[in-house]
């Protein structure tokens, strides 16, 4: 039976949306720097990739035309590498690895790059949502904003405000400790790029050369006070902009082989993609997604949740991420253990890969044998992705 496995893992830092430093930066440019990165780092000759398959959330605009073609052949790939770009919107980027996984063992297919990009940044300001009448007038909830649902969720299912934010500052904590230590280190190529800088009291716009080696968007200050403090974003709900994941850019990808492939090249996989399950909820409280998609990938394994030594979820909201937890019966210890979104942000599309990337990773470090990524995803759904750690 053909195996999939994944030889390295990496992405860019994160950087917050309109201030940070990728505000500027095309998503072709983040992604093909990644890609670029784990090719030089394995030592891969450049036909050797059969597909580039990325994710993204908005492929439009600057991540519009197949990103996934046009990041391959920026990062020097030959023109014999095709391309691929997918959306499942929050898990564009497991919905990537997934892809190719299944090709190298279903069809298979050659090595393969999968990821997931997003800038929130150039593609935000220029998208305009049209609801389709009929949907619109039976179905508004489909076209609810992701507050309205995070908010729904934590009224529907008894998630406290103080719960929320005390969830949100262990998320901070564990990022910020993580930093320190050093265990991003092995995730995150440093980029060179140039970002715009407007002047507050003048307006005026320049341009600044900035370098992107760690994550910007965090705020290791940060204090259950300080949470306590800030207003909710619409009234009378719990979701704050303490609590949720805040917009970002980045790039994210994953190198994946045949197992057999992997051990002829002389290559040490960080682990194998065992499965993927999807599961569709109430567009209303979308935020619940994992609750059905983990168990339903789980039963097709024969595992239950005791059988998972770590979990990455991804926290689009503390409300919905803490529901999740609870409802599943994972852990707290075992779940996001170098915290999440809530902390360094959520770049849609690029997500799903990070969290694959760091579940194999810090597994590792830690010797653990399986690990789930699992996410909400806007349209109510869920996704989740099994993976064998080596």
């Amino acid at each position: 039976m053909k195996q999939a496995v994944i030889v390295d893992a990496a992405r860019t830092g994160l950087a917050k949306s309109f201030r940070g430093s990728f505000n500027q930066t095309h998503g072709a440019t983040m992604t093909a720097h990644v890609i670029k990165g784990l090719m030089d780092r394995t030592g891969l000759p450049a036909d050797c990739i059969e597909d580039v398959v990325i994710g993204c959330g908005y492929p439009e605009g600057e991540t519009g035309g197949n990103i996934a073609r046009q990041s391959g052949l920026l990062a020097g790939l030959t023109k014999t590498s095709a391309g691929q770009t997918v959306s499942r919107f929050c898990a564009s980027g497991l919905q990537a690895v997934a892809t190719a996984a299944n090709a190298i063992t279903q069809d298979g297919a050659g090595a393969q790059v999968a990821g997931g990009v997003e800038s929130i940044s150039l593609i935000q300001p220029k998208t305009r949502r049209v609801p389709e009448p009929g949907l619109a007038a039976n179905m508004p909830e489909v076209y609810h904003s992701m507050i309205e649902t995070a908010d729904l969720v934590g009224a529907r299912y008894d998630v406290s405000r103080e719960d929320q934010d005390a969830f949100s500052l262990v998320s901070q904590q564990r990022i910020a400790a993580a930093q320190n230590a050093g265990l991003f280190a092995n995730e995150i190529l440093e980029m060179q790029t140039v970002m715009s800088v407007k002047d507050r009291e003048t307006g005026e716009v320049s341009e600044r050369a900035a370098i992107v080696d760690k994550d910007e968007c965090n705020r290791p200050t940060t204090t259950l006070e300080g949470l306590a403090g800030l207003a909710p974003v619409r009234e009378g709900g719990c979701v704050t902009a303490g609590n949720a994941s805040q917009l970002s850019d980045g790039a994210a990808a994953l190198i994946l082989m045949e197992a057999k492939e992997a051990e002829v090249r002389g290559l040490n996989p960080l682990g194998a993609f065992k499965g993927f399950a999807v599961a569709g909820c109430g567009p209303e409280e979308m935020g619940i997604g994992p609750v059905f998609a983990v168990p339903r990938l789980l039963e097709r394994h024969g595992l239950n949740v005791q059988d998972i030594d770590l979990w990455e979820i991804n926290e689009a909201f503390a409300s919905q991420a803490l529901y999740c937890q609870r409802r599943l019966g994972i852990d707290p210890d075992k779940l996001n253990v170098n915290g999440g979104s809530i902390a360094i942000g959520h770049p849609f599309g690029m997500t799903g890969a990070r969290l694959a990337g760091h579940l194999l990773h810090e597994g590792q470090r830690r010797g653990a044998k399986l690990g789930v990524v699992s996410m909400c995803i806007a349209g109510g759904m869920g996704a989740a992705g099994l993976f064998e750690i080596y």
